[in-house]
């Protein structure tokens, strides 16, 4: 298994702004879509884990930096990875790419802290937590880009 996961969205034209381009906004819904995804194929259903287990990953820290810009029908890989998974917090980095000519459109990170229903900061499960841990990438094997 690789430490990224890559999921697929087509821009939309509702998601553009008056020139045409993907609102800056709308780059923290596909960091989302990229970590819901990234999740499920590691075997975790957030939806199942909010209700069996009490957890609530919350979004302490975001951050987005915007190179160039996605249009209206354009094909994006949304590429996610865990780079810090310990007992209360898990960190995942996030570059969009057109996936037709590879390009690197935008990069960010969001930083997580997990907590129960009531927004209490809490430990994540060892069923997660090993899940996350295994994915982590070294500095030095990571992807140039």
């Amino acid at each position: 298994m690789s430490n990224y996961f890559d999921t697929m969205v087509r821009v939309r034209y509702a998601e553009t702004d008056q020139m045409g381009f993907v609102y800056y906004g709308n780059y923290y819904i596909y960091f989302e879509v990229g970590r819901v995804e990234y999740m499920r194929d590691r075997g975790v259903n957030y939806k199942q884990m909010e209700l069996q287990d009490n957890c609530f990953i919350v979004v302490a820290e975001s951050n987005c930096r915007y190179r160039k810009p996605a249009g209206y029908d354009d094909l994006l890989r949304i590429r996610t990875r865990v780079t810090q998974a310990k007992r209360r917090t898990i960190h995942f980095s996030y570059e969009i790419l057109h996936d037709e000519t590879g390009e690197l459109l935008a990069t960010g990170e969001t930083v997580h802290v997990i907590c129960d229903k009531n927004g209490r900061p809490k430990s994540l499960p060892d069923k997660y937590r090993r899940l996350f841990e295994e994915d982590v990438i070294e500095p030095s094997t990571t992807h140039p880009h």
